[in-house]
Formats: structure tokens, C-alpha cells, sequence
């Protein structure tokens, strides 16, 4: 849970060095986004090939468990303007202040807490869903970046140069073999089947 509403697609990242909240998840809990501590950090990962950069950051309480023995700390979370499948991400920073011995495998939490262990389990098809959406979202972005790169490389390119080349091959372009090559027989039993090798190599 964090700011005690509890979020179905957080993901567990113990190779991310920040702790991250998306702009649209504070916003639907009703939090005050001016509130925000200025933050210009520049990251990626969140969207494969693209750069994210922090319009903030902010302080919220997360909390694990359940009424008879939970662990809550105060956790600092990045907040990039882009949304992606899931509303959150725990790194390390994260990780580590709740001392979690993570296990990628099971989908599996395990933490110290006031009245013994504590055990966090995932959903598989929770994670393969959000994973398939980010797959897609990246696709998409790719897309239009490319498409965004091809139409500026084209304003600086003069009109006879965009041309499209003609499908209609010339006579005189078309291959040859090369007049230094020799054909020889794959096998006996199919002479029809031949390869070119250099004139000068032992067909044998």
C-alpha cells in the first residue's frame, strides 16, 4: 500500500537505482501535485530507448502486510510525467531500507516485520500483463520516433534526393558471376546441384 490505498501493479526492481511513482497514480489518489520538491533527473529504462526526466519527487508512506503484522517506511519516490503499465517502481533505495530478500523466480517478498517474516507474493498473470503493455507501449514510441527522424532527416535533404529509386533494374546492372569463379558438382548422385567457388580453389 502507499499513502494506504493499495496498488495492484507495483513493480519490484532491484536493478533500478531510484524509486518511482507516475504522475497519473499520486494524481488519481488525490494528491496535491504542487506539492511536488523540484526534481530534474534524467533516466532510463522506464520505456526502452526513450528518457524520462523527473518533474519532482515526493515522500510517501508504503506499507506491507497485513493488520497483525505489517512493516511501513518512508519511502522517496521520482515522479516522471509518462505512464506505463504499472503506477509504481521499487528499487533498491526501497529495497534496502526494508531489508527484502527478493526471489525474481516465485514472485516472492520476504522482510522482517514486528511479529515475524514476512511474505509478499506476486501474480504471474499480473506480470505478464503489465509486461506484454509495456512491450506494446515501447513498439508504439519507437514508431513514432522513427517516423519523427525520417520527416526531419527529409527537411534537410534536397527534393530529387527523396526520391524513390526505380524498381526497374537495368540491363547492364544486372549480377554476373564473377568471370574467376568455376562450378563444381555438390554430389554425384545429383549432378543437376552445383556451387561457385574461386577458379584458383582445389574442387575437391
Amino acid at each position: 500500500m502507499i499513502r494506504q490505498i493499495r496498488l495492484a501493479r507495483v513493480l519490484i526492481d532491484g536493478g533500478s537505482a531510484l524509486n518511482i511513482i507516475f504522475a497519473k497514480t499520486p494524481e488519481d489518489m488525490g494528491f496535491d501535485m504542487t506539492k511536488l520538491v523540484p526534481s530534474d533527473k534524467a533516466f532510463y529504462g522506464i520505456i526502452t530507448g526513450a528518457v524520462s526526466t523527473s518533474v519532482g519527487n515526493v515522500t510517501h508512506l508504503v506499507t506491507f502486510g497485513t493488520r497483525d503484522n505489517y512493516r511501513t517506511e518512508s519511502i522517496i519516490f521520482e515522479v516522471p510525467p509518462c505512464e506505463t503499465s504499472y503506477h509504481a517502481i521499487l528499487g533498491r533505495p526501497a529495497l534496502t531500507k526494508f531489508m527484502v530478500i527478493p526471489n525474481h523466480t516465485y514472485l516472492l517478498l520476504k522482510m522482517p516485520a514486528p511479529n515475524g517474516i514476512l511474505s509478499i507474493h506476486g501474480d504471474i498473470q499480473t506480470s505478464h500483463s503489465c509486461e506484454t503493455e509495456n512491450i506494446n507501449t515501447a513498439k508504439a514510441m519507437e514508431r513514432s520516433s522513427n517516423q519523427a527522424f525520417v520527416a526531419q532527416a527529409a527537411k534537410t535533404h534536397a527534393k530529387d534526393q527523396l526520391q524513390k529509386p526505380s524498381n526497374n533494374i537495368a540491363l547492364g546492372s544486372q549480377l554476373h558471376p564473377d568471370s574467376q569463379t568455376k562450378a563444381i558438382v555438390l554430389s554425384d548422385d545429383h549432378p543437376d546441384k552445383t556451387a561457385l567457388i574461386g577458379a584458383e580453389l582445389d574442387s575437391a
